[in-house]
């Protein structure tokens, strides 16, 4: 039985491959915090191994103690990282540095696995081909604006600095799916019959389930890919109203206020919003960060390798997608 340690596996993405890597009969190890919530991770054949990214020496001792009674893991799948912070220097210090020290003990320790699977962000393009809309390409020069999209930025060119180190980076739009916070928000608030967009410039969108970037992943371990970067969407471009009007619809909301604000007015409310969070020591939903994202006006991306070399084929659309997730906050009890 092959082994896989899942970063960051207690999280919306992380949980997903762990089901999936179960259902496929790895050996699964649950990389978790020891703060970490197990809600999600509930299945007895569940392996845990608590790992500290943040001090080293720790982590060393940690990963050199699981080889000397197991041996080193054939795959890892890292999703280990933030997407908000109080300071945004943390988004460095952990999605940067923190996958630094990881994969420099990794390589310390001769515990290099066949495929160090990296899951990144296409928010490490930032705001580019927004004169033409076409697909953001592998061949583009990443153009970040966000502390996020940096971060994650460093992270990849660490990596794919390293001579012969396997890994396989996935680049995933707008992840979506049941267990997700953010879309949960704008379900929330679209139930209370309130839906707020922004910019008057037109907007083209891209977003993949939480389902398709696991078939991504565990397409690209069979594929046994290496050194390779995929872009990854459900290969469909939505206007900027498409997930709200599809929430509306599936909560059966027959009046919802769409607001559609100026940017300049979503900056002044995003810069607000952030300054009150810090001083109070919290992070919050809507931030400079947040900006730069909700003004980027093209999220077209190519995913044509994804297709031609995973054998990766969506699976849902984002009306379906929606469906279910918006069945999945209902059935919780979150809606």
């Amino acid at each position: 039985m092959e082994s896989v340690l899942i970063t960051g596996a207690s999280g919306f993405i992380g949980s997903f491959i762990v089901e999936e890597a179960l259902r496929r009969k790895f050996g699964v190890w649950a990389g978790i915090r020891s703060s970490s919530s197990k809600r999600y991770l509930t299945d007895k054949k569940i392996h845990f191994l608590t790992l500290d990214f943040a001090h080293p020496n720790e982590l060393r001792a940690q990963l050199s103690g699981h080889k000397g009674t197991y041996n080193k893991f054939d795959y890892i799948i890292h999703c280990a990282g933030v997407t908000k912070c109080v300071d945004k220097g943390e988004f460095e210090y952990v999605n940067y540095l923190q996958t630094k020290y990881f994969v420099d003990i990794l390589r310390e320790l001769n515990m290099v696995p066949k495929q160090f699977v990296y899951i990144s962000s296409l928010s490490v393009y930032g705001p580019i081909r927004e004169e033409d809309y076409t697909p953001i390409g592998a061949d583009d020069a990443p153009a970040p604006n966000t502390a996020y999209g940096f971060s994650k930025l460093k992270a990849e060119l660490y990596i794919q600095s390293l001579p012969g180190f396997p890994y396989v980076i996935y680049r995933p739009t707008g992840v979506y799916g049941p267990r997700e916070m953010d879309y949960f928000l704008m379900a929330k608030s679209i139930k209370q019959h309130l839906d707020f967009s922004v910019g008057y410039r037109r907007q083209d969108l891209t977003f993949v389930y939480v389902k398709d970037v696991v078939q991504a992943i565990f397409r690209g371990i069979e594929k046994q890919v290496n050194r390779k970067a995929y872009f990854l969407s459900d290969g469909q471009v939505y206007r900027s109203r498409a997930f709200s009007d599809l929430i509306q619809k599936e909560l059966g909301q027959p009046a919802v206020l769409h607001i559609k604000s100026p940017l300049f007015v979503l900056k002044i409310v995003s810069l607000l919003a952030e300054f009150i969070a810090t001083r109070a020591g919290r992070s919050c939903t809507l931030n400079s960060d947040k900006y730069q994202i909700m003004k980027q006006r093209n999220w077209r991306c190519d995913i044509t390798p994804a297709v031609e070399e995973l054998g990766y084929t969506p699976e849902y659309n984002l009306e379906r997608g929606v469906h279910e997730t918006i069945a999945w906050y209902k059935n919780e009890g979150w809606l």
